[in-house]
Order: C-alpha cells, then structure tokens, then sequence
C-alpha cells in the first residue's frame, strides 16, 4: 500500500533529476566533440537559439520598445502559466504568493497599472478567493502557456493600443490555423507533476489539432489543455488590526493596577496548512478564412474553467478578537513602537480562553471565456482591420464553510521580524477539548464576481506616398463592461434540534503533518490535532449544511457599468535611418457605480453615483540607426489607469460600535495619469546576440490614501473613512540592461537582464511618506542554455528585492526579496518525439511579508515541484 506513495516521495523527483543532470553532463560531452555543421543548422531551425532570434527580430523591427516570447520559448522553460513565462521579461517580476505566477509588476508599478490582453483585446477576469480584491489585474491562473502563439509586452504605448497601462501592456496571440506549416497538424504532450510539499503526483494533457485546406484558404485548429495540481501552502500568520486599550493584569487575569496602552493589535495570528485542487480545462478554437490574398478573417474562441476545491487548517490565538469594549487584557505585555509613533503589542501573555481552530472547506472555481471575430482586407492603397467581440468571467466559492471551534488555554505569544512564536498552557498535539461554536464564526461565506465586456473596434490605414510618413492609421473603438460582486452568509443556527456540539475528538484522527519546517522560527508552533476530511465529509459538513440560514451581505453587493469610447490616430514614419511612429489617442470614460449604505438601523438603501472623464493621450515612438547593428530608441507619452473596481464600490458600512463612523469605497476616484519617456540603446553585435540598455522615467499625478471626512449620507453626518486622491504622485526612474549570445557552434548560449527602479512617492499632510506600492528596486533574470544534437538544457534564476505594499498597525508592508532556480531539459528521442523534464523553485524559496516596524505579517513555503513528460508532434 505504501509503494505509490513511496515512489512518488522519492523516486519520481530522483528521476527527473537525474533526467536533468544526465542530459546537462550528456550536452557538457557533446560541447567537446567537433561542431557538424548540418546538425547545427537544424537546432538553429527547430531550437532554442531559433526562437531566442526570431524574438530578437521582432524587437529590432518594432518602433515601440516591446519585448517578446515566443511559443517554443514558453515551451522550453518549465512555466504552467503565461505570467511564468513572463518572468523572464526585462523589467517584470511576478505575484507568487500562491507558488505559481498570478500577476505581473512592471517597472516599478503595482500589478493593477498593467493590463493584459488576448489578441489585442480584454479578457474578462475574476477571483475564487473571498478576500481577493476585484481589480484591474489580470488573472493569469486561468492562462496556461500551451495555447500561446507569442507574448508582446509593450513599454511604451502608441496611439492605436488600449489606454490602461502605465508599466507595460502585455498582448497574447494565439495561434492561427494558416500559420501552420503542414496542412495537417497533431500536437499532444502528456506530462507528470510531483508536488514536493503534499507529495501528490498529477497529469498534465495538452493537444492541439490544426487543419487547413490544400489552397491555403480555410484552417480550423483546435487546442485543448488539461491540468490537475494538488497543492500545499505551509504558513505562519498574523492578522493586522487597529488599535486597542491593552490592560495589564495577573495570572488570574485581574488588573495590576498599571496605566493602560493604547496600542495597535494583531486580531491573532494562527499556523495553517492549505490545501488545493486544481483543476484547470482550458479550450481554444480557431476558425480562418482567407478566401483571397486581400481578406483574412478569424473567429478564435477560447474557454477556461477552473475548479479549485481547497482547505485551510489553522490553530490560532488571539489579541485583539478576545478584545471587550476595546480593551485587552494581558499578562506581562511589551511593545514596539511603529513608524506614526504609536506601539504595538508584540507580546505578552491572553487568556484563558484564548486558542481557536477554524478548519475551512471552500468549493472554489474561476471560469473565463472570449469570443473574438478579427477581420482584414487589404488593398493596393489602405487596409481595414476590425474586431468585435465578447468576453466574460466568473469566480467565487460556492460554499465557504467555518467551522469554527473554542477552547480554554492561555496563549503566550512572541512576535517580531519573521518571529511567531507561540505557547500555549496544554498540548495541540493531545488537546481534544476544543468545541464547534454556532454564530458568527462558524458560517459559510458565500462569494460571487462577475465580469463582463463587450468591444467594438475599427480603424483603416493608408499607405501615403510622401518621403517622410509612410502610413496613417485613425480609427475607433468602444467597450461596454459590467462588473458586480455578490456576497452571502450562512449563520449556524446551535438552537436547532438538530445541531451538534462537535469536539475535535469527533473530528480529527491524529496530528497534522509536520508544517512550515523551512520557515519556523523559534517557538513557532508547527503541528497540532486537525480534521480528518473524511469525517468532515460524513458528519460535519451534512450537519453544518442543514443548520445554515442564509442572508445577502449587502454592503459589498455592487454593480459597476462603464463605457468607454476611444477615437485615435496615428502615423508611421521613415527617413533614411530615422523610423518611428505618432499619435494621438482621446479617451472618455462613462462610469456607474451601484451599491448600498447602512442606515442607522442597520437596513440598507440603495446608492447610486456616475463619475465620468476624458483623457487626451498623445505619443511618439523613434527608433534611429546609427549604424547597421546598433540602433538607438527613445519615446515619450502620456499614460493613464483607471481605478480597481473595490474601491469604486459606493457601499458604505458602519461601525459596529460607534454608529456615526462608517467606511466606505469612493466611486469619483480620479484615474492615474503618467508622463514617460525612455532612451535607450541596442547593439546586435552578431546573429541571435544583443547588448542593450534603456533608461526610463516615469512621473505619476497621484496616488491613493485613505482618510476620514465628515459627510450627510440619506441625511445623518457620518465620520466616513473611504480613499482619496492625492494631490501629488509618484516619480519612478530606474534603467534596464539586457544580454544574449549564442556561444558560437558550441550549443551553449545564455540570457540575462537586470532592471534598476528608483521610486519614490509623494506625501500627505499627517501621514507618513510611503514607498511605491508594487515597486521592487533590483530584478534580475538569468538563463543558460544547451541544445544541440537533440539535447537541451536550461537552467534559469529570476529574483526581485523587496517590495512593498499598503499601511497596517502603523507601517508599511514589505514583501521580502524572493529568489527562485529553475531548470528545463528535453531529449529528442526521434525527430517527432522528445522527453522533457522541469524542475520548480528548486531552493524552496519562501514568501515573506513584515511591516517596516518589524511587525510580522506572514511567511509561506510552497514547496519544489518537479515534472517529466513526452511530447509529440507528427
């Protein structure tokens, strides 16, 4: 019985390790061996260095300043998802909270200033999450890499791409039926995926079918991608609150007498171990039809559902969750004192009824689908190019269950940098005492996001017979988005005949595996009784469904509509050796936000605010070469982004305590608008190498803070704490430098890049200066690689310093730097099928976040992974 389990423990990672190292020591011998020449130029075709050149020429042929990856370079790093893959891109570091890429940061901006796209258009995007935030950011968990044609990240905008970027614009292309080279065209790899930390082995399938007629007229393709993932994320947590009165008392927890602190408290902090099932099916379906060398039309649809099943287990204390009246009562506390000059409760002992565990059971899922109908037709003098299409997502839980149990103990906690210690007065490893409590604790907090948006676009280009400007493109475009989030809660209802009082003992089995042993600092606790699944599944979960009544959590129901209406021109140019491109791009957009206020007596009215604007976005591109392997780039524009939907939520709620206080989000938030400009230079000192280097400013109009105003909202004046517009920015300047070289015939060649961001944000009057949100100073990537005699291996570092987030308890939050190896090898066994093998985070990175204070926040461990597979194409 312990064999499969054994085997994928220890064999299957020794495996493709040894895959690895013995195609590496394989492709070190053939380095030695004299070069063939004919050999050479079929790697050159199929390899490697083939795909690295092809990206280089598009580089070097675009006027913008634009990076791009190409379908068989995906193919060769060990990248699940399409922000992995974009890693590698100078300039952008990746979101990895989750150990597998989900959003983007690029050059110095938060993930929410970038935007991705399909083909040129939206894709609608969602969460499963219940705490994830709607945002601007796309959603790369419902991308894999297998449907990629190629990835174009766009630096610096021009007049005919979307507004809504101000660190880069990221296009995927899918593939074309026509593009294919054979009229008929199978592609299938199976792959297998050990996940180190839950030591689970899954599949990976992915296919693709392309067929196209004998005259070249009709193609139709079809691509289909199949992903399972079981996933582990160790972490120890704690969880940011406000401020409180903390009370010194004795061992009996009376008052010593001592003057309270107002202080900032930690809600608790808890060890948890979650746990996923992925399940990602995504489709794409591509229908072209060039019935004659003028038009070209294609229908691509694509689909992507993913379910996400998952589990988190955590044992917790608390601080300011067992607060009464505002007021804490703890034995023997110490402080910090934080960035504004307040304290913070970093210790001390709260009791005696302080330990808490709340296993949560969520059915998850995110689905996303496009639609796209692009259609050209050229003549001798102009070409048309129009698109019309739809786009739609949707996320949530559909379940979300608590099951939230108290015991009595007395919690003794010690927290700093990194530091989460924890004591408490019995044993979590033998304590069985702990009991289900009906109310508000044990819920089920249901969560839906939808997304939807409808495009419309045209533009013409015409070719003009003039010595300076070779063509000018105008046209239009219009987008029709609706977003709205749904909230529900199922309360336990512990009067019923039919609820159980279970203890721990009813639920659980033994301990938990040994967690987070990477990340554990002293005192922190790293193992303790928890639930088994299947006795969840058969007594608890029946019970717990039975006992809910359910009730909408209107305040965070809202429903976003906008509109937006684009014209915009743009003319291209060439003199001698002066190439380029300017535009002007004039935006309005038309926004509604609908959500609901709390009243006085806790019902809820409706409340409804527009908010519209115009943006005039001009923009120049120039590219100059100075001589026929070195060219010299430089831009200038004016960018802008639009708000994330959250914060647009005109939904208001009050305090529990106070009822003339209240929080809400601000639908008249004002976009944010950058001017920008790079210069940069590129030397393509031989075939498939580059050297180049690009400096770059960026000056941000505002940003977003948080403040509290009187306001009559229904007529009664509120405190409302919502964000506001500052009135300055943020300046973020910084340069990138980028190598390639193919090492002659040797087989060996490398890839790096390192980007500089400086950024430093503006002020408010009475709060602290901040750093910019997203921004991590240093990123460097680095690659190399072997391929020849059909063998190849790569080995690649990605890392960025640390970053930075919002404000809590006083400070700003800090993401420590994060460093990560990855290696890739494949042999081609025939000229058809090859064996690859990956392998992921092979130092086991972790994830760590703190205040600037040195108040600990979270640190994650995700594990290795490795995979080892067959790929065909006939």
């Amino acid at each position: 019985m312990n064999q499969p389990l054994s085997f994928q423990k220890k064999l299957l990672p020794q495996l493709i390790s040894a895959v690895i190292g013995t195609l590496a020591l394989q492709a070190a011998h053939a380095a030695d061996e004299p070069a063939k020449t004919n050999e050479l130029d079929k790697v050159e075709i199929r390899g490697i260095r083939a795909t690295l050149n092809k990206n280089l020429l598009e580089k070097r042929e675009n006027s913008s300043i634009v990076d791009s990856i190409s379908a068989e370079d995906v193919g060769k790093f060990p990248d699940k998802n399409v922000a992995d893959s974009l890693q590698r891109v100078p300039g952008i570091s990746v979101d990895r909270s989750w150990g597998e890429g989900k959003a983007i940061f690029v050059r110095g901006t938060d993930k929410n200033l970038n935007m991705t796209q399909l083909n040129g258009q939206a894709v609608a995007s969602s969460e499963w999450w219940l705490n994830e935030a709607q945002t601007r950011s796309f959603n790369y968990d419902v991308l894999p890499s297998e449907i990629v044609g190629s990835l174009d990240v766009y630096k610096s905008p021009s007049a005919d791409l979307d507004e809504g970027s101000i660190g880069g614009l990221v296009i995927v292309k899918t593939r074309k039926p026509l593009a294919f080279k054979d009229p008929l065209t199978l592609q299938a790899s199976a792959e297998a995926i050990y996940s180190q930390l839950p030591g689970k082995t899954d599949p990976q399938l992915s296919g693709l079918l392309n067929w196209k007629s004998a005259d070249k007229t009709i193609g139709v393709m079809l691509a289909l991608s199949k992903q399972t993932r079981t996933m582990r994320r160790d972490g120890l947590e704690m969880f940011d609150d406000g401020k409180y009165d903390v009370l010194p008392v004795d061992k009996n927890n009376v008052p010593t007498g001592a003057a309270k602190t107002n202080a900032y408290a930690a809600w608790g902090g808890g060890s948890a171990i979650f746990r996923q099932d992925r399940d990602r099916t995504t489709g794409n379906l591509a229908l072209q039809f060039q019935p004659n060398q003028q038009t070209d039309i294609v229908l691509n649809y694509m689909n992507s559902d993913m379910k996400m099943d998952n589990s988190n287990q955590n044992y917790l204390w608390q601080a300011s969750g067992q607060a009464v009246d505002g007021v804490i009562k703890v034995q023997n506390p110490s402080f910090i004192t934080t960035s504004d000059g307040s304290k913070a409760l970093v210790g001390g002992s709260i009791g005696p009824t302080n330990v808490s565990f709340e296993p949560i059971y969520r059915e998850s899922y995110v689905k996303a689908k496009v639609l796209d109908l692009d259609g050209t037709f050229r003549s001798d003098r102009w070409t048309f190019h129009g698109q019309a299409g739809t786009t739609s997502s949707e996320g949530g839980s559909r379940h979300d269950r608590h099951f939230w149990m108290e015991g009595n103990a007395t919690a003794t906690i010690d927290m700093g940098l990194d530091k989460y210690g924890v004591k408490y007065d019995m044993d979590p490893l033998s304590y069985k005492g702990l009991v289900l409590k009906p109310g508000g604790g044990t819920s089920d907090r249901v969560r839906r996001m939808e997304s939807k948006e409808n495009y419309l676009q045209g533009d013409v280009t015409l070719d003009v017979d003039n010595g300076f400007i070779t063509t000018v493109k105008f046209g239009g475009k219009h987008r029709d988005s609706t977003q709205q989030n749904f909230r529900s809660q199922g309360t336990a209802n512990g009067a019923a005949a039919s609820w159980q009082n279970l203890t721990l003992g009813d639920l659980s089995t033994g301990p938990s595996p040994l967690l987070s042993q990477a990340a554990a600092s002293p005192g922190a606790l790293t193992q303790y009784l928890w639930f088994d699944d299947a006795l969840v599944a058969s007594k608890a979960t029946p019970m717990f469904d039975k006992n809910m009544t359910y009730a909408d959590v209107l305040n965070e129901h809202y429903k976003i509509k906008e509109k937006i209406s684009a014209a915009y021109v743009k003319a291209d140019f060439s003199s001698g050796k002066w190439r380029g491109d300017f535009g002007l791009r004039f935006v309005k957009t038309q926004q509604t936000s609908n959500g609901f206020a709390q009243a006085a007596d806790k019902t809820f009215k409706p409340i409804s605010q527009d908010n519209n604007y115009t943006d005039t976005l001009p923009s120049l591109n120039v590219a100059y070469s100075l001589q026929k392997d070195l060219i010299l780039r430089g831009a200038i524009s004016k960018a802008m982004a639009r708000q994330t939907f959250d914060v647009l939520n005109p939904g208001l709620t009050r305090d529990g305590t106070v009822l003339t206080k209240a929080k809400a989000g601000n639908p008249l938030l004002k976009p944010i608008h950058s001017n920008q400009a790079e210069l940069g230079a590129e030397w393509y000192f031989e075939e498939g190498s580059l050297l180049s280097g690009t400096v770059f400013i960026k000056k941000l109009d505002t940003f977003n803070y948080t403040d509290t105003k009187q306001e009559t909202i229904n007529g009664e004046l509120l405190n409302v704490s919502r964000p506001l517009n500052a009135d300055n920015g943020a300046n973020i300047k910084g340069f990138e430098l980028q190598w390639q070289q193919a090492f002659g015939r040797s087989g060996f060649g490398a890839t790096a890049n390192y980007t500089f961001t400086d950024a430093k944000a503006g002020a408010v009057a009475g709060q602290p200066r901040l750093q910019v949100v997203g921004n991590s100073r240093d990123q460097y990537n680095a690659s190399v690689y072997y391929e020849r005699d059909g063998i190849s291996a790569r080995v690649s570092y990605n890392y960025r310093s640390k970053s930075y987030g919002g404000m809590t308890m006083g400070g700003q939050v800090v993401n420590s730097a994060y460093g990560q190896w990855d290696a890739s090898a494949g042999w081609d066994i025939t000229p058809k099928v090859s064996l690859f093998a990956s392998a992921v985070n092979l130092g086991n990175e972790l994830v760590r976040s703190n205040t600037t204070d040195g108040l600990p926040l979270g640190i994650y461990e995700n594990g290795r992974r490795f995979g080892i597979g067959l790929r065909a194409k006939f």
